[in-house]
């Protein structure tokens, strides 16, 4: 076995343990044509080194072997450097430990960090709240003071027409005039009227400025465009410019969420498309197999259920 290949070592493992190619894809994850490249050693169809090497791992988890023999095969047969493999098995085996402990302080840190800022937004957002509805309250009771200062102009206005009408009633000429004169006492009450009506006109434009939309969202036509023709399968890397939480759903149809903190980076690999859901359009930056994508959208903008590489028409 130490001289076999690594196709025929693969080969020979899984035979072994009476598995076939199809259940061995479902069981990885990866695609039967990877497979059978790998155990027919066709690298050439294989997608790049970073990937096959994801595919042995895998291969090697299920059928329960020591990944590193048959990584050494591929090295050997492709000519790569090995990874920095060559120090001894126990110091590799007591770097992860260390650097699981380490992982582990530094997310609780970054997880104490995001609720300590959730926590302070939600507080300014109550006090913003209260602040407002103390204007609201304050401009409620200061429209009807200014409606009733208003009230005694408008009473004091009609007390002229009777002087006119007295005038009037002493000169010879019949009723007529009096019905003129009397007409344009109709007039004061709709001007007074009418600052009463013009007064809350500020106070219903202001909602409307507050209503106005954030930007539009990425068109998909335009991440096409960006994207092209890109072979499967997808490597799709996440930077996060602030902290913001994703959904992914992958070819197998689990999902996988979190929140990436500022300076994040994550990487997911599959065979067929992502559908993303990101809750901060603005926060986030994408690129795919090496392809940056167009910005997303608006700081705090939601996307949901965006498909990418999006559906070749």
């Amino acid at each position: 076995m130490a001289s076999a290949s690594l196709g025929s070592y693969l080969r020979g493992q899984r035979e072994r343990r009476g598995l076939s190619l199809e259940e061995m894809a479902r069981a990885t994850r990866v695609a039967t044509r990877y497979l059978e490249g790998l155990e027919a050693e066709d690298f050439r169809s294989l997608p790049a080194p970073v990937f096959t090497k994801g595919f042995i791992r895998a291969y090697c988890q299920v059928l329960g072997i020591d990944a590193e023999e048959a990584l050494v095969r591929y090295h050997q047969q492709t000519g790569e450097a090995p990874a920095a493999s060559s120090r001894g098995p126990q110091p590799e085996r007591e770097l992860p430990a260390q650097s699981r402990n380490r992982g582990t302080v530094l997310v609780s840190f970054v997880l104490l960090v995001i609720l300590g800022g959730a926590l302070f937004a939600v507080t300014l957002a109550l006090q913003s709240g209260r602040e407002d509805r103390r204007a609201r309250q304050s401009q409620a009771e200061t429209q009807p003071s200014a409606a009733a200062r208003s009230g005694p102009a408008t009473s004091a206005t009609p007390a002229v027409p009777p002087a006119v009408q007295g005038t009037t009633s002493a000169t010879p000429p019949p009723a007529a005039p009096a019905a003129v004169v009397a007409s344009p006492a109709a007039p004061p009450p709709k001007e007074a009227a009418a600052p009463a009506e013009t007064r809350p006109a500020p106070a219903e434009r202001a909602p409307e400025t507050a209503a106005a939309p954030p930007s539009a969202v990425a068109s998909v036509s335009a991440i096409a465009a960006a994207v092209g023709t890109v072979p499967s399968p997808y490597r799709l890397v996440a930077r996060a410019l602030e902290p913001t939480w994703v959904r992914v759903r992958m070819e197998d149809g689990r999902a996988i969420e979190e929140t990436i903190p500022a300076g994040g980076v994550r990487e997911w690999v599959s065979s067929a498309p992502f559908v993303l859901t990101v809750g901060n359009a603005g926060g986030i930056t994408l690129e795919l197999n090496g392809r940056a994508l167009p910005p997303l959208g608006a700081r705090g903008v939601v996307i949901s259920r965006l498909v990418i590489p999006p559906a070749q028409q």
